[in-house]
């Protein structure tokens, strides 16, 4: 098997897609309202599905998380330790929730954790100071 990408079941797919797209930066294929909405970001496919649609076609309905999600998490890297304080307060200025401030940790990687509308964490780091 081939990993093509990975995808998060939603419950406000406008939301989530304006998101992802105008805050991350993510190259949408779809319209915003579509029931399954693909994203790229460097290469990697990124899906968006609607919880209420996934559910009728399974024929059965889910569990999710509320508030933030400590279930995984998506990691993301940028060049440097300046550009993980400078990324954390762009996105946070444009609607990200704060979760981590960046901070170096003792393996020498800078970081900081944000989560999406629907509480999905984040993370923002870099190794190159």
């Amino acid at each position: 098997m081939k990993l093509d990408g990975f995808g998060i079941f939603v419950k406000d797919m406008p939301t989530m897609v304006r998101f992802y797209r105008d805050v991350l930066g993510f190259e949408i294929k779809e319209e915003e309202n579509e029931s399954n909405v693909y994203l790229m970001k460097d290469g990697t496919l990124f899906l968006l599905y609607r919880r209420t649609d996934f559910e009728r076609m399974a024929k059965r309905s889910f569990s999710y998380a509320n508030d933030i999600n400590g279930h995984y998490e998506i990691a993301m890297s940028v060049p440097n330790y300046a550009a993980v304080d400078d990324t954390f307060k762009q996105v946070v200025s444009k609607g990200a929730v704060p979760v981590l401030e960046p901070t170096t940790e003792p393996w020498g990687q800078r970081t900081c954790y944000i989560a999406d509308p629907e509480g999905n964490l984040i993370e923002i780091g870099s190794f190159t100071k």
